[in-house]
């Protein structure tokens, strides 16, 4: 039979890839796939990460919660000689989605936990604040958008999301501004809500390259994908589906995705427990993951050079003990509480 990447016209199956795949060497290198392996890919994207674990050898059961990335990916689908199995859904859900395609176990589990650049490139999709759009941004296209939220939400809650989800300092002067000029008129589009933000926050000449919406609207899109909460209960699922042995790699692209990471592996890689002469050790429970890089490995100036949406992504990633798995508070792994609104928020 001949390999996966033996044919030009299986690693181009799905037309020209919009979205390129980042660290995917060191991807590569930190799972090393191997024939007969499978793993999990739960941010299938435009399937970058998919491809190469297929040309491997390995079986990938590929989960994304877009359905435009599921309909894109039906090529590849048919190109992988059944080993390819392609899930509509979330990635907090990968162990349900990898029980339901036929595996107690697997042997590796990745997420870039990023937002796709194929969607930030389609107006449509309402991500940007450069292109003019409906102000959507949901990644599965149905439940409340970000003019649900911007419309709606209390001032003292769109505060919180943006100060927190958006690192935004002066989320309190955005927030106000919002209500003010919703009064008048709901917001609908993209530009609406990123020029009255410009107004408000003006331009730095210091960081003349940066929008002043960019912090606003990350904090939206955020809170509207549940993006936070995807990514914390997704460490439980994988810890949950991974056999002895098996591998979980993450990237992430903000400092709020990696904080999560970073505490969950802290937490489930300890071995001992903290003490002074004055107050015994504390006992803890097995550590369920062996840490595999010992700090957040970077993208290389090369990559960086030519995508610079590589520059802020750092991945982490572990080897799954035989320990059994435990229980994951969410909230404690840096999943600030937020005002619940239409199934969002919690």
């Amino acid at each position: 039979m001949m390999a996966l990447g033996d044919k030009k016209d299986v690693l181009d199956a799905g037309g020209p890839e919009r979205h390129v795949p980042v660290l995917l060497d060191e991807v590569l290198e930190w799972l090393a796939p191997q024939p007969g392996n499978v793993i999990v890919d739960g941010t299938f994207g435009a399937g970058g990460y998919s491809r190469k674990l297929l040309e491997a050898g390995a079986t990938v059961v590929g989960i994304d919660r877009d359905p435009d990335a599921i309909a894109d990916g039906q090529e590849l689908v048919k190109q992988s000689d059944g080993r390819l199995i392609l899930v509509p859904g979330q990635f907090a859900d990968l162990e349900t989605h990898a029980r339901d395609s036929g595996f107690d176990g697997v042997d590796g589990v990745v997420l870039d936990l990023g937002v796709s650049s194929m969607q930030l490139d389609e107006a449509d999709r309402g991500f940007s604040f450069l292109r003019d759009g409906p102000l959507d941004m949901r990644m599965e296209q149905a439940g409340p958008s970000a003019a649900d939220v911007v419309n709606e939400l209390p001032v003292r809650d769109l505060i919180r999301i943006i100060g927190l989800l958006g690192e935004e300092k002066r989320a309190t002067s955005v927030a106000h501004a919002i209500d003010n000029a919703r009064k008048e008129k709901p917001f609908t589009r993209t530009l609406e809500l990123a020029k009255l933000i410009e107004k408000v926050l003006g331009r730095s000449p210091k960081k003349a390259q940066i929008h002043p919406a960019t912090r606003t609207f990350q904090a939206l899109r955020i809170y509207v994908n549940g993006e936070l909460h995807q990514a914390a209960k997704a460490l439980g699922a994988a810890e949950r589906i991974l056999k002895p042995g098996g591998r979980l790699v993450l990237v992430s692209f903000h400092s709020l995705e990696d904080r999560i990471v970073k505490r969950f592996f802290q937490d489930r890689t300890k071995t001992r427990g903290g003490g002074s002469r004055h107050m015994p050790e504390e006992e803890v429970p097995p550590a369920t993951f062996e840490n595999l890089t010992r700090k957040a490995v970077e993208a290389r100036d090369t990559e960086t050079d030519a995508n610079p949406r590589a520059r802020s992504a750092k991945l982490r990633a572990g080897r799954r003990t035989d320990a059994p798995a435990r229980e994951l508070d969410i909230h404690a792994a840096g999943v600030p509480r937020l005002a619940a609104f239409h199934g969002l928020g919690g």
